[in-house]
């Protein structure tokens, strides 16, 4: 696995992208469950405006066909039906004084809704 760091994101030469500011919220996030069991489990669930709706959720299991990339320590994971959606998508975590939370840049994703949650 090739990594690099530009502009403060983790890279990888395939699969999903875990910005530092993101792997910091998710270890944050980690730490006050109290469980270094869980990894963030990433897919791409049918529904939405668009067609496709993101899901971000702290899972224990670890599935047949699973994806799993660690990111200093972060382990995020992706089904093997989700996989394909999110190559080369990249996660970051954002926190101003208009939103806070986990964003998505797809560059698989032809199409999105306003509400930042679905595309297609």
């Amino acid at each position: 696995m090739q990594m690099s760091v530009q502009d403060e994101k983790t890279t990888v030469s395939d699969g999903i992208l875990l910005s530092d500011a993101a792997a910091e919220k998710v270890r944050t996030l980690l730490e006050q469950e109290g469980r270094d069991d869980l990894a963030l489990r990433v897919a791409v669930q049918p529904g939405g405006c668009s067609g496709l709706r993101y899901q971000l959720f702290f899972d224990e299991r670890s599935l047949d066909g699973d994806v799993v990339k660690d990111f200093d320590g972060v382990k995020v994971v992706t089904d093997r039906m989700s996989s394909p959606y999110l190559h080369g998508a990249s996660i970051d975590f954002v926190d101003t004084i208009e939103k806070q939370g986990f964003t998505i840049d797809n560059p698989n994703a032809t199409g999105s809704c306003a509400c930042g949650d679905s595309f297609s």
